[in-house]
């Protein structure tokens, strides 16, 4: 059974830290890109980072500068670092494991974790 847990979000003051996890079991992590997602109220769900299987990272304009993610293929976590939080920052993160090119093998996605800002 294939799960993704995230773990870390709470609340926050403007300004300050978060370290988000996703520990995936049930899957080859090492092979996957994974990425992080979030969705505020009301909102659609977007994009926030990716880091492929060969540890590149691309991240959204609006968290670049800001935000890390990284993975530690031994423990089958990705992280995100999150610094200099805003309150438009507000959102559930999910984590996110892309199909494995070459792979028949479908996508997943993890419960969330809220993520509050406050000004």
């Amino acid at each position: 059974q294939v799960q993704l847990v995230e773990s870390g979000g709470g609340l926050v003051q403007a300004g300050g830290s978060l370290r988000l996890s996703c520990a995936a079991s049930g899957i080859i992590f090492s092979i996957r890109t994974m990425a992080w997602y979030r969705q505020a109220p009301g909102q659609q769900r977007e994009w926030v980072a990716t880091i492929t299987d060969g540890g590149t990272t691309n991240y959204a304009d609006s968290v670049k500068g800001r935000f890390t993610i990284s993975r530690d293929n031994a423990k089958n976590t990705v992280y995100l670092q999150m610094n200099s939080l805003k309150p438009e920052d507000t959102a559930v993160y999910y984590c996110y494991a892309v199909p494995p090119v070459g792979y028949r093998a479908r996508d997943y996605w993890g419960q969330g974790t809220q993520v509050t800002v406050s000004s």
